[in-house]
């Protein structure tokens, strides 16, 4: 199941998702959900809270079994082909801290074993090297400050090379200086790697300094989606801030305005 078997191909997206859809009874957590993102660009999956974008990452990682739609990584199918689909992806998350009681290059070599790294203790040194770890690596995750705690989780999230890295609040608990060199990382795995990023965030300049594009979702739908820069004065705000708040707040006008 290692993502190295496999070579990413350039001519599809690094995740399509067609018509996804969660039902919980009579509640739509995601409806008919449809977007790509492609080799090389960080898209942000935005909304208020509820709006189903952490859903949505869950049916992407297969934590969550869609109601309907589809699901392709790389090219691959996710429900036909759910391991090949995987190897291809990895995540990373604020509120996903990694065991506290093994050291920085203990979590490392553990999780490089359990998504079959083939050059195991070459791939560690490499990303303790690259993410400045190097003098933390025999120290307990759990004695980490936040910001060291991040580098060591996206660390974690490239040892299998992924195609495709979904990102759920990956600043959140960090200070302003933490925060632009974790953002600077991210865009150089963009940039460098053709990594297609998949990125959720309450902060607006954060998604405006780092994002290609932005889907907006309310209530389990896209109501709009376009470039962060541009996006707000196509719908009459002064902001991506201002524009957030007009979809948290008045969803069907919001929808209203993107159909005009």
């Amino acid at each position: 199941m290692t993502a190295e078997s496999e070579t990413p191909s350039a001519d599809v997206p690094a995740l399509r998702v067609a018509q996804l859809e969660k039902h919980y009874g009579a509640l739509k957590a995601v409806d008919r959900v449809s977007f790509e993102v492609r080799h090389g660009e960080i898209v942000g999956l935005l909304g208020p809270n509820g709006a189903g974008k952490t859903t949505t990452i869950n049916m992407i990682l297969g934590l969550l079994e869609p109601s309907a739609g589809e699901v392709r990584i790389g090219g691959i199918d996710l429900r036909a082909r759910r391991g090949a689909a995987l190897a291809r992806t990895n995540f990373a998350a604020v509120y996903s801290a990694l065991p506290g009681n093994l050291t920085v290059r203990q979590n490392l070599r553990i999780f490089a074993l359990l998504y079959d790294v083939v050059d195991v203790a070459d791939r560690v040194g490499t990303l303790i090297e690259e993410f400045d770890l190097t003098h933390l690596a025999g120290t307990k995750c759990g004695l980490l400050s936040s910001g060291e705690q991040t580098r060591v989780a996206l660390a974690k999230a490239l040892l299998n090379r992924p195609e495709l890295l979904l990102l759920d609040e990956p600043t959140a608990s960090l200070d302003p200086s933490a925060a632009q060199l974790v953002r600077g990382k991210i865009k150089g795995l963009a940039t460098s790697r053709r990594c297609g990023i998949l990125w959720t965030s309450h902060n607006m300049l954060e998604v405006e300094a780092v994002c290609d594009r932005v889907l907006l979702l309310s209530h389990g739908r896209i109501l709009l989606e376009g470039e962060p820069g541009s996006l707000p004065a196509r719908h009459g705000a002064a902001s991506l801030e201002e524009l957030f708040i007009r979809v948290a707040r008045e969803p069907l006008s919001a929808r209203l305005d993107g159909a005009a």
